[in-house]
């Protein structure tokens, strides 16, 4: 519960997902909140924590790292040298060792949940958005799977999201 009071200091709205699980139980768009007192009654001790796209208002780019597909890292550094730095973000890592950045968008920019290069993005790297409707999801940091833990990478504020990554994911739309 303290990882899950975390997320929420840092505006992002939480849900709970099964112990050892990353799939929600159905409804989980209703759970999602951005309040510190409902956080007891909903977690159990060793559940794991969702983050809801929508709820928070944030872009969340998954780069993915497995030995056998595409690096979502490699792809991203490609493709912010051909825009912009990296923008310095709150980041967790994945339990393959990928990561996941996060962006706060503003409530009137619609960008939606796609996969590489539906997205814009290069292969390795899924967006998880808000949506038009329900918007998408991530594992958050302090779960536990099979494959490991999540965990925070860079423990910084979530930074707005860059005009130049904004126009990539519009254009893909």
């Amino acid at each position: 519960m303290t990882a899950a009071a975390e997320l929420v200091a840092r505006g992002l709205a939480v849900f709970p997902l099964p112990p050892g699980g990353r799939v929600p139980k159905p409804g989980w768009q209703q759970l999602a909140t951005l309040e510190q007192d409902a956080l007891a009654a909903m977690f159990a001790a060793d559940g794991n924590i969702g983050v809801a796209c929508r709820a928070s208002r944030v872009v969340v780019l998954d780069l993915d790292r497995h030995s056998d597909g595409p690096d979502g890292t490699a792809g991203w550094k490609a493709l912010c040298a051909e825009h912009q730095p990296p923008p310095v973000t709150f980041t967790v890592r994945t339990p393959h060792g990928g990561r996941h950045l996060y962006f706060r968008v503003p409530a009137t920019q619609t960008i939606t949940s796609s996969s590489g290069p539906r997205a814009g993005m290069p292969p390795g790297i899924d967006v998880r958005a808000p949506g038009r409707h329900s918007g998408g999801y991530v594992v958050g940091p302090g779960s536990q799977v099979e494959a490991g833990r999540y965990s925070i990478a860079r423990d910084v504020p979530v930074a707005p999201i860059p005009s130049w990554l904004t126009r990539v994911l519009a254009a893909a739309s």
